[in-house]
């Protein structure tokens, strides 16, 4: 495994932090005075538009996509450290057409998408004209195990039907939303992997009813986390997105990428609250001492930037299996990082908190915003518990002389699970 940044990457890195410097940092104060200013937390604020428009001038576009037709074309090991200064910021992500879920849903149309399906949704995504959302998660059903999913997908001659109820839908109250790709069930009689599907459903379709907006620990988030209602909601056909029985496995291709892309991201997000952390305890005197002279926050630094280090390496040998030997042979990995990630921030996130005191759980920092927005890692794409037995399995397996009904199987090592 060779790490080296390669001279493509060098190259997108140095334009990236310049970028990031000289626009996307003294940008985020102006992103949420505009927010804040129109009295909807929704509202696409045009400096936004402005980003985008610098970050596309600069060749720092797409730059998640495998195929240079659309971006660079880089590798996984090449987009994570690209991947973690994005995640730094907040809105670095959009900025770049790089913030799920429009990611995962670019890769499933590239992938899986008929010639019109790509023509009428992929171009506009690719291009950053319109947003997206994944519809799976359910409010009625343990959806960690996506076999649950029980939104009735019927067809009925040229169109399908749709019924049921979403939740945890992100980004479906972002202005710009147009397009759903929905989860649910086409045949409940057939192999329980073979049930599924997935659809096309634009957002203004006749039926469709946003419910509400739901809040994370109190933050109403600007592209928005939703509940939606499908009340017999009619779409073409050709909206299928691949075949009848194929939406457990469009969902196992999309979710690889997805997690390792958050984890990528959550990264960057840690080394910035280590950062912040730093530089409070050497502006700040307690009892005649620096704060960053106290042995217990100099451990808290030195475990942070171990953690930090380790995780990174765990984060980059995930993506050089991906690359290597393809999304199924990194799946242990992929787990892994995907338990390991968020864990890491929410600590050093935790501690920087901890040494900026009341500021800390204030708006006057971004800290308490990273850590809710963090804490939800632990659930969106699987929860830690469904990661951690698909390790643990693989792990048995090696040792299990006496495989039987009730030993660890291995036909779904990775379910297909969404927190929006």
């Amino acid at each position: 495994m060779d790490f080296a940044p390669t001279a493509r990457v060098k190259e997108h890195e140095e334009r990236l932090l310049d970028f990031m410097d000289t626009f996307v940092y003294p940008n985020e104060a102006v992103y949420e005075q505009q927010i804040e200013a129109s009295g909807n937390p929704h509202f696409h604020p045009p400096i936004m538009e402005e980003l985008k428009a610098e970050a596309r001038r600069r060749g720092l576009w797409n730059l998640f996509h495998p195929h240079s037709e659309w971006g660079p074309g880089l590798t996984n090991v090449e987009y994570a450290p690209l991947a973690e200064i994005t995640g730094r910021s907040p809105i670095a992500p959009e900025a770049t057409n790089c913030s799920a879920p429009d990611t995962g849903n670019m890769e499933v149309l590239t992938m899986f998408g008929t010639a019109e399906q790509q023509e009428t949704w992929l171009r506009p995504l690719l291009e950053g004209r319109i947003r997206s959302a994944f519809a799976m998660t359910e409010p009625d059903v343990a959806s960690s195990d996506a076999t649950n999913i029980a939104l009735s997908i019927e067809r009925k001659g040229d169109e399908y039907v749709l019924n049921g109820r979403k939740w945890w839908i992100t980004n479906a109250m972002h202005p710009n939303c147009r397009i759903l790709i929905v989860m649910g069930k086409t045949d409940p009689d057939a192999p329980k992997h073979r049930q599924q599907s997935q659809v096309l459903v634009p957002l203004d379709t006749p039926g469709v009813t946003i419910k509400r907006a739901l809040p994370v620990f109190g933050y109403l988030d600007h592209e928005g986390h939703v509940e939606l209602e499908f009340d017999n909601v009619h779409v073409p056909a050709s909206n299928l997105i691949a075949g009848e029985g194929d939406g457990f496995m469009i969902s196992q291709a999309r979710l690889g990428p997805g997690r390792i892309h958050h984890c990528m991201r959550t990264i960057g997000a840690a080394e910035r609250a280590l950062e912040l952390l730093c530089k409070r305890a050497l502006s700040r005197t307690t009892f005649g001492q620096r704060v960053a002279d106290r042995s217990n926050i100099q451990d808290w630094i030195a475990e942070s930037r171990i953690d930090l280090e380790m995780t990174r390496l765990l984060c980059l040998k995930a993506a050089w299996l991906m690359d290597t030997v393809g999304n199924k042979g990194a799946r242990v990995e992929i787990s892994a990082i995907k338990v390991a990630a968020p864990g890491v921030a929410l600590r050093i996130i935790d501690r920087a908190i901890q040494v900026h005191g009341g500021g800390g759980v204030s708006q006057d920092f971004p800290l308490a915003s990273l850590w809710a927005h963090l804490r939800t890692l632990r659930l969106v794409d699987g929860p830690d518990e469904v990661h951690k037995m698909t390790i643990a399995r693989r792990e048995l397996r090696q040792y299990d002389t006496k495989p039987g009904p009730e030993a660890p199987s291995a036909r779904n090592e990775s379910p297909p699970t969404s927190g929006g």
